[in-house]
């Protein structure tokens, strides 16, 4: 009954059942030429890795490792074992801005629609290294995150684990979509949930706990300014009352702020990462590496929207890509913790490795890069116990990838296998 179970999973796209992998696990000891745990300074050698169902049973020297006889023993040499790749900030319900743009998006492509490409980006994902994706607003797509998660969670598509926000939370009249005649403003849709005031606040979070969020993004600044730059669209006290009411249910905040007051507030308010940090001073950058807030600097977003504007790498760089070197140089150098987020769905889905190469580009080593994608990313969301790195007890969360990107970054870019949670991805 299991083998069939198999192969009907495998006709069906590679996914075999809960109830089967429980009733007969999959046992598997993996012997690449290198092993990064995602915690020492650089790989070792001559270990190996043994999976039994989604959990790792024991990591070290291959002779000390204890596999029953069933067994299956993967050589795969040439490559470095490494944990699965974690991604920050991503939207699996957009896709590149030079395909179709935002606006038309949100406002001209249905629901159905968006959801049955994520079903493909979700699989490109996972199939580049990528285990565990924090997905930060479905941008007008309402509450779809939260059935994309249970559909991985429960095997009928391949992907990454989600953690997701559903619509995320904006000052009313700061999102867009925007332009619309003043009699229809107030009825067409946007990109995000608007919500003001204490108790205007307090009900929307709540609202999106109860359709699924796991974690609460709001907007501390967005393009809403008299001439369409970027203000703050929340007071300190409003943002406090959107951490308070999170933390009351066991939940983090994330902050979208790229000005130097819509972060200082939502640092002051208590939030856990604060994403983009593009307009960053010394000042606040000190202050979140004071309040332990994590930075996501999503480098390789502004990248992507620059090259759709005309710019190519090898031309001389414009204003926006020179303030984000500075930005993130700033960062480094107060001592602020960086993360992994890429942004991706502004641009394609399947390249986040874009970002880690970017972070070694702007200023970290490549272990420092891959750190920022295991166990920093792991500490962020609170799961430091189940991903991010290699021990017994963890999820079987492995990329073999050929080549050492503890040195080397792109081999992040040369993917040899994938197991998430015990299962085959790649």
């Amino acid at each position: 009954m299991i083998r069939t179970l198999r192969v009907l999973a495998l006709l069906v796209g590679g996914t075999v059942s809960a109830a089967a992998q429980a009733a007969s696990p999959r046992e598997w000891v993996l012997v690449p030429d290198r092993v990064w745990d995602g915690i020492a300074a650089a790989p070792h050698t001559g270990w190996g890795v043994h999976v039994r169902g989604d959990r790792i049973v024991a990591a070290g020297p291959v002779a000390s490792l204890r596999p029953s006889a069933t067994a299956e023993r993967i050589a795969l040499p040439g490559t470095t074992l490494i944990p699965g790749l974690i991604e920050a900030h991503s939207h699996v319900l957009l896709h590149p801005y030079d395909e179709v743009s935002w606006n038309d998006q949100v406002l001209r492509q249905s629901e159905a629609l968006r959801v049955a490409r994520a079903v493909n980006h979700l699989k490109a994902t996972v199939e580049a290294g990528f285990t565990t994706l924090r997905d930060l607003g479905t941008e007008g797509a309402g509450y779809a995150d939260v059935g994309l998660k249970q559909a991985v969670a429960q095997g009928i598509i391949p992907g990454p684990r989600l953690i997701v926000t559903t619509k995320a939370i904006v000052a009313t009249g700061s999102y867009g979509p925007t332009g619309f005649a003043t009699d229809f403003a107030d009825h067409m849709p946007i990109g995000a949930e608007e919500a003001d005031g204490i108790e205007g606040l307090t009900r929307v979070v709540r609202d999106q706990i109860k359709h699924g969020a796991d974690w609460i993004k709001v907007y501390a600044d967005y393009r809403w300014g008299p001439n369409g730059e970027a203000r703050p669209s929340f007071t300190i006290e409003e943002l406090q009352q959107v951490v308070a009411v999170a933390s009351s249910s066991g939940r983090q905040v994330v902050a979208h702020a790229s000005t130097p007051e819509g972060m200082r507030r939502a640092t002051i308010a208590g939030v856990a990462s604060i994403e983009h940090g593009d307009g960053g001073t010394a000042e606040v950058f000190t202050l979140m590496a004071q309040r332990g807030v994590v930075l996501c600097p999503t480098i390789a977003a502004g990248d992507a929207i620059t090259r759709y504007g005309g710019w190519r790498r090898g031309e001389p760089e414009p204003a926006r890509i020179r303030a984000k070197r500075e930005s993130v140089r700033l960062a480094i150098a107060s001592g602020v913790s960086l993360c992994n987020g890429s942004d991706v769905g502004v641009f394609t889905h399947g390249d986040n490795a874009r970002e880690i190469e970017l972070l070694v580009e702007y200023g970290l080593t490549p272990l420092q890069a891959l750190q920022a994608a295991t166990t920093i990313n792991a500490k962020l969301l609170g799961m430091e116990e189940q991903i991010g790195s290699i021990a017994a007890g963890r999820f079987a969360d492995l990329v073999a990838v050929r080549g050492d990107p503890t040195t080397d970054v792109s081999a992040l870019r040369r993917v040899e296998l994938v197991l998430m949670g015990g299962v085959r991805r790649k």
